[in-house]
């Protein structure tokens, strides 16, 4: 009698075996590429901006593996996904901060080609007694629109690059602001601000928004326009902050090589690191792509999102405190 093989005696016998070893490499790749710095084409872009979803699926993966005794790819998804869990997981703690400083509070919205409600803006930066807005996506009406809403009550200092359709960005804020030119020009506009805080000196300010990574010919610009932006400042300089709509994820490469270099995410900081900006539904699956990055003279007190009416962006909100003595005055 022929003896039949052990691999043939499990469920769905070698041909499942085959498929559960495709699947389990492709998944393999996908929870690598992060680490790669492979991100340089638009469906690698968008699938690096997935990564937190994998976690999920390793786990789904890993259960079914156990389920039909296929104990080495088990193995291999257990092990994978625990490097995914080690990456992505300390996204929900909350980082050490220093509990002394001048406080900054920093508001930052895309309003989707201006359609963002001013007056949702405004009460959100009454109501949380917001020091600066960062407003990607700033087109001359929404402009005009914010100030009739009352911005200019509570934000009356600002360095506005308006445009139609997403070109435009701003700064707004409650604090004198002198126009500085920290990043190269860009496809979107990108302005930054010197902002003398009380109490902390100057604090410059640059307002992101390289373009999407996902259209047919933009990916190389989104690098090269990620890479452009400031590194985090000399010990002598003034500290830096960078808010606003990144289009990429904290596992793209050029934002972990910005932190890397010295920067801190806002939301990574206060364990708030794996909530979605964008967009502001279910579909595309939300990922988080809008951010407040400090340098190391400025800590992070808060984070928080919001929903901003005719925004597919959600708005994020950061308290920020800034090291006395840090900086010059």
């Amino acid at each position: 009698m022929q003896q039949v093989r052990e691999e043939d005696r499990k469920p769905g016998g070698g041909v499942l075996t085959a498929f559960g070893a495709l699947v389990t490499a492709v998944f393999v790749v996908w929870a690598v590429l992060p680490l790669t710095g492979l991100d340089t084409h638009r469906y690698v872009i968008a699938l690096v901006s997935l990564t937190p979803y994998a976690v999920p699926c390793g786990a789904l993966l890993l259960v079914v593996a156990l389920m039909l005794r296929r104990w080495l790819i088990a193995l291999v998804v257990a092990l994978t996904t625990a490097g995914l869990v080690v990456g992505v997981a300390p996204r929900a703690l909350t980082d050490e901060q220093p509990a002394e400083g001048a406080p900054l509070r920093m508001l930052s919205i895309n309003t989707h080609l201006g359609e963002a409600s001013p007056e949702r803006i405004v009460d959100l930066v009454r109501t949380h007694r917001v020091d600066v807005l960062s407003v990607q996506e700033l087109t001359p009406g929404l402009a005009a629109a914010l100030d009739r809403a009352g911005l200019t009550d509570v934000l009356p200092h600002r360095v506005y690059q308006p445009a139609p359709g997403g070109e435009g960005t701003g700064i707004a804020s409650r604090f004198p602001a002198a126009p500085l030119s920290l990043v190269p020009e860009t496809t979107l506009n990108q302005p930054s601000a010197r902002i003398d805080v009380p109490g902390a000196g100057p604090v410059e300010v640059v307002a992101v928004h390289p373009i999407y990574p996902v259209g047919a010919d933009t990916a190389g610009a989104w690098s090269r326009e990620l890479a452009a932006l400031p590194d985090p400042p000399a010990e002598d300089a003034p500290p830096r902050v960078l808010a606003g709509d990144f289009n990429a994820t904290l596992d793209h490469t050029r934002v972990r090589a910005m932190l890397g270099r010295g920067y801190t995410d806002a939301a990574d900081a206060t364990g708030s690191g794996l909530l979605p900006t964008w967009p502001d539904g279910w579909f595309p699956p939300p990922v988080t792509i809008d951010h407040v990055l400090v340098s190391e003279d400025i800590g992070v007190r808060g984070y928080r999102t919001y929903e901003v009416p005719g925004a597919d962006h959600r708005a994020i909100l950061a308290d920020l405190v800034v090291t006395p003595g840090g900086t010059p005055g």
